[in-house]
């Protein structure tokens, strides 16, 4: 069973319940809290209730509140076997609370998601993180590093390769004294460099009017792939597909990371600097659906939901209907 301790427990999930049956399956009615799991999960949700990362960053504080928000708008949605057969009625899912940082202890808080990050993949299962700010991304980054999937690829006693795919239209790739939500793509860079193994690093939606040339120069040393925000539309779809599958292949381990503010303000207002131009989220929902079920996602979050920012609950709506693709997509990793 997994250990996976937090700070506050899973909430109690609702949603609009059309009666019994698998044929009226919402995802609610899928998820129980950790503890009460009889078999293992399919994929287990773990809050990080932060934004100190934002504060820090001089962003617009709020996203602590996004985990709360996105269960809410997760819980309605369909698990229903669809036409193209690729929903999933059967899917098990547990929730194993939130993690809580407090007293603007980062820190901790990191270490706290790492460790139930670890124990969600060792034994087996997704590990779907609700941020929170984007220095989610260092606490889910550290929990794959230190997995035993990870430092024993398949048996094969070698250390895998890791790839994060960043869908977010920063690099987020910042120096600075203490961590924040710009900062966690560089120390998990510097941490493998420091341990000589190797991590791939990607983006997709880079805004270049939001990314000063230092940030570029940053991905330029680091041999950072990315695609601009305005390469990423319709008309560049088999360069999108490409990149994806390139990216893929290379690696061993796939850790996915959706920003929202890769998102264009008009679908994605609750965030803390809303993007003028953005990606459509069909495009973005192609790409997550391709690396779910690629068989080497080990690890997801969403970070940067801002409730007190959203309108109508928009934001939430479309993390949750790009959180769903990734839970009925998802091929689990190979034993």
């Amino acid at each position: 069973m997994i250990q996976a301790v937090t700070d506050r427990a899973a909430p109690a999930w609702s949603g609009r319940d059309d009666g019994p049956g698998a044929e009226h399956r919402r995802l609610f009615q899928a998820v129980q809290p950790l503890a009460q799991l009889t078999q293992k999960p399919d994929a287990l949700f773990i809050g990080f209730a932060s934004d100190e990362g934002v504060r820090r960053n001089q962003g617009r504080t709020g996203a602590a509140e996004g985990p709360t928000a996105l269960r809410s708008a997760l819980g309605t949605l369909a698990l229903a076997q669809g036409a193209s057969g690729k929903r999933r009625p059967d899917l098990v899912l547990g929730d194993a609370g939130d993690v809580v940082v407090i007293n603007r202890d980062l820190v901790g808080g990191h270490h706290r998601l790492a460790e139930a990050v670890t124990a969600t993949i060792d034994e087996g299962s997704l590990p779907v993180v609700l941020g929170g700010g984007h220095e989610v991304a260092y606490g889910t980054y550290k929990g794959l590093a230190a997995s035993a999937r990870r430092k024993n690829h398949r048996g094969q006693g070698r250390t895998a390769r890791i790839g994060i795919l960043n869908l977010d239209a920063h690099f987020d790739l910042r120096e600075a004294d203490e961590p924040t939500s710009g900062t966690p793509f560089s120390q998990a860079l510097a941490e493998e460099e420091g341990a000589g193994t190797e991590l791939i690093y990607a983006v997709v939606g880079i805004s270049e009017a939001a990314n000063t040339q230092v940030l570029f120069d940053a991905a330029a040393r680091s041999g950072v792939h990315y695609l601009l925000d305005e390469e990423t539309h319709w008309g560049n779809l088999q360069a999108i597909d490409k990149f994806v599958e390139v990216f893929t292949a290379n690696v061993d381990l796939i850790y996915l990371t959706l920003d929202l503010d890769v998102l264009p303000a008009a679908v994605a207002p609750g965030v803390s600097a809303p993007a003028a131009l953005g990606v459509d989220p069909a495009i973005i929902n192609r790409i997550m659906s391709r690396v779910a079920a690629s068989g080497k996602l080990a690890a997801f979050d969403v970070a940067e939901l801002n409730p007190s920012l959203d309108i109508d609950g928009r934001t939430a709506k479309t993390a949750a209907r790009l959180i769903h693709t990734v839970l009925t997509r998802h091929m689990p990793l190979p034993e």
